[in-house]
């Protein structure tokens, strides 16, 4: 469960499609979580607005400005803001939690004999999946600029798990089958 959420759209009198008079809509905030990257529909409070990149707290317990997580959201249904804010918070929140995502490349494993988690990563093949192995092997990495320096063939960490957090989202599937695993979102129940 999220505890923490950034807004990624604000519509003060809810969405635009609804065949609800508009006298009876309810304003609704669209946002991602910053544990798990789900996609969630928040309602808030009584004359509260929100702002896109807002921190909310979500979590159980009093919350100041967001009375209720209504649903989980498909990427699909997302807003065209919200798609549009949507790489940009991410970046922000992989950035912000910098350790969790080092202690990724120090600690992924394989998946199976033929494939490992870091050819989970956009652009990331057997070749650059040794090169950081080995370098790790050496000694752990530390940062983002440590990979950058210790892996140089490596494009911007930042910006791989980026990619990938939103294939996941996304949740399309390539004809190898690696986007039907997650490492960084916590997929939606199937419906049984």
């Amino acid at each position: 469960m999220e505890d923490y959420a950034i807004i990624l759209d604000y519509l003060p009198i809810g969405y635009v499609k609804e065949d609800v008079p508009s006298f009876k809509k309810k304003p609704v905030a669209q946002a991602i979580g910053i544990e798990e990257f789900t996609l969630l529909e928040l309602i808030p409070k009584e004359n509260v607005n929100l702002d896109i990149h807002e921190k909310v707290y979500i979590g159980a317990g009093k919350r100041e400005k967001i009375a209720r997580v209504n649903r989980r959201l498909k990427y699909d249904k997302l807003t065209a803001t919200a798609k549009l804010e949507l790489n940009y918070v991410i970046e922000e929140i992989i950035k912000e939690h910098e350790d969790r995502f080092v202690r990724f490349f120090n600690e992924a494993g394989p998946i199976s004999t033929r494939l490992h988690q870091i050819e989970l990563l956009p652009g990331i093949g057997k070749k650059h999946m040794w090169d950081i192995l080995n370098a790790r092997k050496q000694k752990e990495f530390e940062s983002y600029q440590d990979i950058k320096e210790r892996v140089p063939m490596l494009a911007d960490p930042v910006k791989l798990i980026s990619k990938r957090i939103l294939l996941e989202l996304e949740g399309s599937s390539d004809r190898k089958g690696k986007r039907k695993y997650t490492i960084f979102t916590r997929p939606p129940k199937k419906k049984t």
